[in-house]
């Protein structure tokens, strides 16, 4: 198993003056002031002890409200559990179903965390290829392809992480036919949900009885830029909640108290604003998003627009150099940041991510850097 890939290039621009970082993908936007301060204020009260395993009732009770409100999808509190950020969600869904030799297909390119996730938990990780040719979506024709009599599951994450694709309803409801007749497990990585650009999120778990064979997984990092908080959380069928809440019991205990309580106002103060600070950020990242798009495909580096997430996934094969030699040399030589494609699957070799989640005056002055890259090679 290899280091993460986007962890190298963040240590070495960490050290790095005057670089400028399009790799990590975190939001450049402050956790709002009302939630920083009823931290402050739970801290104040003394609520620094462990709370339930599962976590705060209230807080699942919301997070249930959340769920069917905004996205059609119904799992109850009691089927919910708070977690150390959508990570340790990801762990506990693969801890729980993978048996030595179960294989778990992967879409690529995916988030770095899932086929390694995979193998820890004792499965086999088989990648999925998805191709800009059909803007990065899992089809049922390449699902179906993979399938052996192995398979226990599949992984579904859209908005996608690197490439900013999104699956709309009718899309889903095309492969669930293919789910259904190999009598497969969903495991949906929706952390980026409330991101998404062209019309409402779809879930897979919205689809007729899907909720009943898909382990979902969200958070607060993204949407509510609470990254630093460690708050997510997963709801799943209950043979499957049950195996996941003995693992959580016995390696977590529970998710931080104080960031319970802040993830429980950031709730709140959405369902009575409206979530108007979500749909804030969701405008400016798709602002930042359409310019660098605009600004690759004119220096010649093909690139899908992004449907949701904060992330563009240009080709770089016109430059002549690969994913990995592109983001070497343009670091060592320009001092800009960005993600070689292949720490997404060797699907992405000949691609780079580039997070907007940073300034629209860093994305101006990094698009200058890589196009004076560009004259270069």
């Amino acid at each position: 198993m290899q280091p993460s890939g986007i962890r190298k290039f963040f240590d070495i621009v960490q050290s790095m003056e005057g670089a400028i970082s399009l790799g990590v993908g975190e939001p450049d936007f402050i956790t709002p002031w009302n939630v920083r301060e009823e931290a402050v204020r739970s801290i104040r009260r003394g609520n620094t002890q462990y709370t339930g395993n599962r976590g705060l009732l209230e807080l699942r009770e919301y997070i249930s409200q959340y769920l069917a409100e905004r996205f059609n999808v119904h799992y109850p509190p009691e089927r919910t559990i708070i977690t150390v950020g959508a990570s340790e969600a990801i762990d506990l869904a693969l801890r729980a179903v993978c048996e030595v030799g179960d294989e778990i297909l992967v879409p690529e390119p995916s988030y770095v965390s899932y086929a390694p996730a995979v193998t820890l938990a004792g499965g086999t990780p088989v990648p999925v290829k998805c191709s800009a040719d059909n803007d990065f979506i899992l089809t049922p024709e390449i699902l179906e392809k993979e399938i052996t009599p192995k398979t226990k599951a599949v992984i579904v994450a859209y908005p996608n992480n690197p490439t900013g694709a999104v699956m709309t309803r009718e899309q889903l409801e095309a492969i669930v036919p293919v789910i259904l007749k190999h009598d497969l497990l969903v495991i949906s990585d929706e952390i980026y949900a409330e991101l998404t650009y062209t019309g409402k999120h779809a879930s897979i778990a919205s689809i007729g009885d899907m909720a009943e064979r898909t382990v979902l997984i969200n958070g607060f990092s993204k949407a509510f830029a609470m990254t630093g908080w460690r708050v997510g959380f997963v709801c799943a069928p209950k043979e499957v909640d049950e195996a996941m809440f003995k693992i959580h019991q016995y390696t977590i205990l529970c998710a931080p108290n104080i960031s319970q309580r802040a993830a429980l106002c950031a709730l709140k103060e959405g369902f009575a604003d409206g979530f108007s600070t979500v749909e804030d950020m969701r405008r400016e990242y798709r602002r930042r998003g359409e310019f660098l798009v605009n600004a690759f495909n004119a220096h010649g580096l093909k690139c899908f627009r992004p449907k949701g997430a904060f992330y563009v996934f240009p080709s770089v094969e016109v430059s002549g150099l690969d994913g990995e030699a592109f983001a070497t040399e343009l670091l060592k030589r320009y001092k800009v940041a960005v993600v070689p494609g292949s720490a997404f699957g060797p699907n992405g070799k000949n691609h780079v991510r580039c997070s907007y989640a940073t300034s629209m005056r860093n994305l101006t002055a990094a698009i200058e850097r890589i196009s004076a890259f560009l004259d270069e090679v």
